[in-house]
C-alpha cells in the first residue's frame, strides 16, 4: 500500500489541491446528481451507462467521453485497496452531499479491510482554500465508521427510490445530522414543481431574477439567482437549460443578449398560471420519473410533499390521496 486517495467533487477542487501541494492521487466523481435519472437497484457500473447517456442526451457531455470519465473514475475505485488511506473532500451543498452519499453507498459494501475512510466537510468551497487551510482542515477529518456507512446506504436507497417519500421522512431521522444531511434533503425537495405556481425552487429564483434585476444578461441573471442560495450548488449550464425553457415557452424574451420577462411569465411567477399547464412534465429526480402523469409537487406553506393531478378543465393541482403522507 501507498499514498493517499484524494476523493473530490470535481476538477476545480482537484487543481486547487494540487497547487496547495497535497501529496497524493486525486479522484473526481464529476457528475451532478440532483438532475437526471438515478434508478434504483443498479451497480455502480450500469448506473454510470444511464448517467453517461443523459449527459449525451441533454447535451452536458458526449457518449464517449462521459462513458470513459465514469469507467476511468470507476475503475480508480474499485482499485482503492492498494492506498492506505481514503480521504473524501466534500462542501455541504446538494451537489456535493449527493456524490458523497453515491460514494459511501457504493464503499459500504466494498471497502478494504485495509484502508482507512475519513472525511472533511466543509460550508465553504475548496476553491477558497489556500495551502495552510487545507493542512487545517485535515485536522477535522472524521473517521468514517460502519454507522455512517449504513446510514449512507439507507438515504441513498432513499434518493433512489420511485417516490419521494422515503426521501421525505429523512427531514424527521434523527441521525441525519450524522452526516450534516437535513438542508440537503430539504433543498432536493424544493426541486420538485411547488403547488403554487409549478416551478421549482431554481426555476422560480431564475425568474424572479429576471423579473427584479436590472442587469439582464445570462451570468448576471445566473449570479443573482445563486444569491439567494444558502449553499449555492447549481452548475451554470444545467442554468443556462432552464433559461431556454423559458424562452421556448415565451416566459421570457431574448433581445440583445438580454432577458427580459413577457406578461406569461409575470403571470407563471405570480401564481396566475401554473407551469405544469404551459411544459408538459418530463425529467428525473433521482428514483423519481416526473411526469404528467406521476406528478409529485411540494407545498412550500405545508413543507410537504404529495403527488397531484393537474385538471386543465378546472386550472388546478388536484391531490391523490393516498400519496398524503405527513
Amino acid at each position: 500500500m501507498y499514498k493517499t486517495l484524494h476523493i473530490v467533487s470535481g476538477t476545480t477542487v482537484t487543481n486547487v489541491m494540487k497547487q496547495a501541494e497535497l501529496s497524493g492521487d486525486f479522484l473526481e466523481w464529476q457528475d451532478f446528481l440532483h438532475v437526471g435519472p438515478t434508478p434504483k437497484n443498479f451497480s455502480l457500473q450500469q448506473l454510470s451507462k444511464i448517467r453517461a447517456h443523459f449527459l449525451n442526451d441533454h447535451k452536458y457531455t458526449p457518449l464517449e467521453q462521459a462513458l470513459k470519465l465514469f469507467s476511468d473514475r470507476n475503475h480508480s475505485l474499485e482499485n482503492h485497496q492498494k492506498y492506505k488511506k481514503i480521504i473524501l473532500w466534500f462542501e455541504k451543498d446538494l451537489y456535493d452531499q449527493l456524490q458523497l452519499l453515491q460514494i459511501l453507498d457504493w464503499f459500504e459494501t466494498h471497502l478494504s479491510k485495509g484502508t482507512e475512510l475519513t472525511l472533511v466537510l466543509t460550508n465553504r468551497h475548496f476553491a477558497e482554500y489556500s495551502f495552510q487551510e487545507f493542512q487545517r482542515a485535515m485536522l477535522y477529518e472524521e473517521t468514517i465508521t460502519k454507522k455512517h456507512l449504513q446510514l449512507s446506504k439507507k438515504i441513498w436507497s432513499a434518493f433512489s427510490d420511485t417516490t419521494p417519500l422515503s426521501w421525505f421522512k429523512l427531514l424527521t431521522e434523527p441521525t441525519i445530522d450524522l452526516l450534516s444531511l437535513k438542508n440537503t434533503a430539504l433543498r432536493l425537495l424544493e426541486e420538485y414543481p411547488n403547488t403554487t405556481n409549478g416551478l421549482s425552487r431554481t426555476e422560480h429564483q431564475a425568474l424572479l431574477s429576471i423579473s427584479n434585476t436590472q442587469e439582464r444578461q445570462k451570468q448576471d441573471i445566473f449570479i443573482a439567482s445563486q444569491k439567494q442560495e444558502q449553499k449555492p450548488f447549481i452548475a451554470d449550464v444545467i442554468f443556462w437549460k432552464i433559461l431556454d425553457n423559458f424562452i421556448a415557452y415565451k416566459l421570457i424574451i431574448e433581445e440583445d443578449n438580454h432577458l427580459y420577462i413577457t406578461d406569461l411569465g409575470k403571470d407563471v411567477l405570480d401564481g396566475k398560471k401554473n407551469w405544469i399547464s404551459i411544459k408538459n412534465i418530463d425529467h428525473w429526480i433521482g428514483g423519481v420519473h416526473l411526469s404528467n402523469d406521476n406528478l409529485w409537487c411540494w407545498d412550500i406553506k405545508e413543507k410537504t410533499i404529495k403527488k397531484y393531478y393537474y385538471s386543465m378543465a378546472l386550472s388546478s393541482l388536484i391531490p391523490i390521496r393516498n400519496s398524503i403522507k405527513k
